[in-house]
């Protein structure tokens, strides 16, 4: 009815990256950028599109310009982090983490991509530190065991990440609508018990 409406376009791509139908989310945040090009959410949702998509330089690039402009977008330092931790560069990832939690100092999302940019760089005093401080802030707030997991899982601790993925199912959680295309998870899809935890979830 709206096909120059930019936000239905930007929100589908996000729908379809979750989908794991990454050309398909490229081509929707695509258009949304054409209809809306200076829009900082929609910029931050391409990159993030392009970080789902595997696309990792082009997102990298995107999000950087974005922050150029808009220094204190959270989540646009959330997803560079991400993009360069998967390109290997944890030094600049963890930097990103860092520049996002001094703009949002208790945001657990932030804290457990931190933690695991430390557990996958070799830096495990620092992941286990990290997983302190996700105990005791669960104390006080929610927690979402998924991100919990996701440290486990640069850990090498496959078996205490699917007992926290276990969790987040069982709470409903939210992160876990991303289960199919997490990068972090990568390392879990072989095994049995993922491929379980994605049928019970209607991800299979």
């Amino acid at each position: 009815m709206k096909p120059n409406y930019a936000t239905a376009h930007h929100f589908y791509s996000m729908h379809l990256a979750g989908d794991n139908r990454p050309e398909e989310a490229v081509r929707e945040v695509r258009k949304a950028l054409e209809i809306d090009p200076f829009s900082p959410i929609i910029n931050t949702a391409a990159g993030a599109v392009f970080y789902r998509a595997r696309l990792y330089d082009p997102a990298i690039e995107r999000l950087r310009k974005t922050l150029e402009s808009n220094p204190e977008l959270i989540n646009a330092r959330w997803f560079l982090g991400l993009a360069l931790e998967q390109k290997g560069d944890y030094r600049k990832a963890i930097a990103e983490y860092e520049r996002a939690l001094a703009l949002a100092k208790n945001c657990s999302m932030v804290i457990a991509a931190l933690g695991r940019a430390y557990a996958v760089s070799g830096e495990r005093d620092m992941a286990e530190a990290i997983l302190d401080r996700l105990r005791e802030s669960s104390k006080h707030s929610y927690v979402s065991p998924y991100y919990v997991a996701m440290i486990y899982t640069g850990l090498g601790e496959n078996d205490r990440a699917f007992e926290y993925l276990e969790k987040a199912y069982q709470e409903r959680s939210l992160s876990i609508g991303y289960i199919k295309v997490d990068q972090p998870l990568d390392p879990l899809r072989t095994d049995p018990r993922f491929q379980d935890l994605l049928r019970r979830a209607g991800f299979a």
